[in-house]
């Protein structure tokens, strides 16, 4: 929980209730707001489930007090999970592609773990392999593996969900957000189809990704640069529930990329690609909400701003859209 009224005891009480802001680009009529994420100890998303799901793996004899947290991560998982292990007398050893953010891997190892790269060509699905290698060569070691952890999709529901439900007074007409493991996205869009059952749920990847071929779609694969969302092999994505969604929407990286410029210049705020992504397609889904299109049971949209974009600038976020490397 994150208090200025009082002291903590520990970085872990801070991480939660961020901020929930308004998108200035969408609808009057129909207002977007986006969780700003950055505002955690570790600056992302992540923090959420590191926390969560150590302490639950050590509540329920998963974990053993001190043994290793290993796990395949673009990034920021890692650093979630390595803020949470060192404060709960944990080892941690994370299995990163090799094309993910340096910046990244520089915080993983600040914060005293292990970065083992494996090569971009081999995608995560190569980074889940060599993890659980690891985890059978070692003792006393565990994979949370965050693509099929149902605690990844429990945390939201315990945490993200009910804190913008309660910020907007129960008022949620549409969740809108990207899919990397869709653990965030699942546990917002449980907890709001709980509380209204007709609650929008549009789920974001880039174009190149293939979340639609969930909804029987027959997306083309190919490379792109907006980093953390979206997949190349479905089957290692196993949390997204197709019931639970009514619309994959792709964004081009061109179109995030221009995004992020406009959301720091116009708006202040210095998110990444995947925010960038996240707020091009709230904001559609918004102007859809406005002319009639989706039939939402409020005027209103919510989003996910994850991380932070100064993450990303070694790979020129905010220069040309040809320099910048994704």
């Amino acid at each position: 929980m994150t208090t200025h009224e009082e002291p903590l005891d520990s970085v872990l009480e801070t991480v939660g209730e961020t901020p929930l802001v308004r998108v200035h680009t969408a609808p009057d009529e129909v207002p977007v707001y986006a969780k700003l994420e950055s505002f955690n100890p570790g600056a992302s998303v992540k923090d959420r489930i590191g926390k969560y799901m150590l302490e639950r793996m050590l509540e329920d004899g998963q974990l053993d007090p001190g043994g290793t947290v290993i796990e395949p991560t673009a990034g920021n998982t890692g650093i979630g999970l390595a803020v949470a292990a060192g404060q709960l007398g944990l080892d941690a050893i994370f299995v990163v592609p090799e094309r993910f953010s340096l910046e990244k891997q520089q915080l993983m190892r600040a914060l005293g773990a292990e970065v083992i790269n494996t090569p971009t060509e081999d995608d995560m699905g190569g980074a889940i392999q060599r993890a659980h290698e690891l985890a059978e060569e070692l003792d006393n070691a565990v994979v949370p593996q965050q693509f099929e952890n149902p605690l990844n999709t429990e945390a939201h529901y315990a945490t993200t969900g009910p804190e913008i439900y309660d910020a907007l007074d129960g008022e949620v007409g549409a969740v809108v957000a990207g899919c990397g493991t869709a653990g965030t996205l699942m546990g917002i869009a449980k907890y709001h189809r709980e509380q209204h059952p007709d609650t929008y749920v549009g789920a974001v990847e880039p174009e190149g990704s293939l979340y639609s071929e969930f909804k029987g779609d027959h997306p083309e694969a190919d490379a792109y640069k907006i980093e953390g969302i979206g997949t190349h092999d479905i089957e290692t994505n196993q949390l997204f529930e197709p019931d639970l969604v009514d619309d994959v929407i792709q964004v081009s990286d061109r179109a995030a990329h221009e995004e992020v410029q406009r959301l720091a210049a116009e708006e202040g705020h210095l998110v990444a690609s995947s925010a960038a992504a996240a707020s091009v397609a709230a904001v559609g889904v918004a102007e859809r909400i406005a002319s009639g299109e989706i039939d939402a049971p409020y005027d209103s949209v919510v989003t996910v701003f994850p991380d932070s974009s100064e993450r990303y600038l070694s790979k020129g976020l905010y220069r040309s859209y040809e320099e910048w490397e994704g």
